[in-house]
């Protein structure tokens, strides 16, 4: 048996330790935002949180995240409170086919969290790994700043409290 945090709430399962994360998130438990792309962990669609950090799920074995905080993209906001960039990408049109969106996302996030204020660089250095085959890049970037943008806005109103 296997136990971990799944989107905040304690989970178990019994599937095979070799199983790639993604399968068990998918499968086992019914959270389908995060997709299989390459199998490869080299285009970012099965990406989540594992301890806040991103990882590629479909080349993870369920074994490596025992006991460790694991977040879809299902856990990083809801229609009732969307994140900073769940709502950047509805504000800037992100998404065309939308495929590769719950990575993008999950990466982003990642990265905001670290650094709430990156450069252009810094963001094309976090998100290099994740592919869109839309070329959604530009509009990824411009949400991405208007995230941080409301992420340095929240921490100075934290401060102000």
């Amino acid at each position: 048996m296997i136990e971990f945090s799944l989107n905040g709430e304690s989970v178990r399962t019994d599937v095979d330790p070799n199983t790639p994360l993604l399968w068990v998130v998918r499968d086992v438990f019914g959270l389908t935002g995060s997709k299989f792309g390459c199998g490869a962990g080299l285009c970012g669609a099965c990406t989540m949180h594992v301890d806040d950090t991103a990882q590629r799920t479909c080349i993870l074995p369920l074994s490596a995240v025992a006991g460790k905080r694991i977040t879809t993209i299902e856990g990083l906001g809801d229609l009732d409170n969307l994140h900073p960039l769940q709502q950047a990408w509805i504000d800037h049109s992100v998404p065309q086919c939308g495929y590769c969106q719950s990575g993008q996302l999950m990466s982003a996030a990642a990265l905001l969290d670290q650094n709430p204020n990156p450069t252009l660089t810094q963001i094309d250095q976090a998100m290099s790994g994740n592919i869109c085959r839309c070329g959604t890049y530009p509009r990824i970037k411009r949400a991405i700043l208007a995230a941080a943008l409301a992420y340095d806005a929240t921490a100075k109103e934290g401060a102000q409290v």
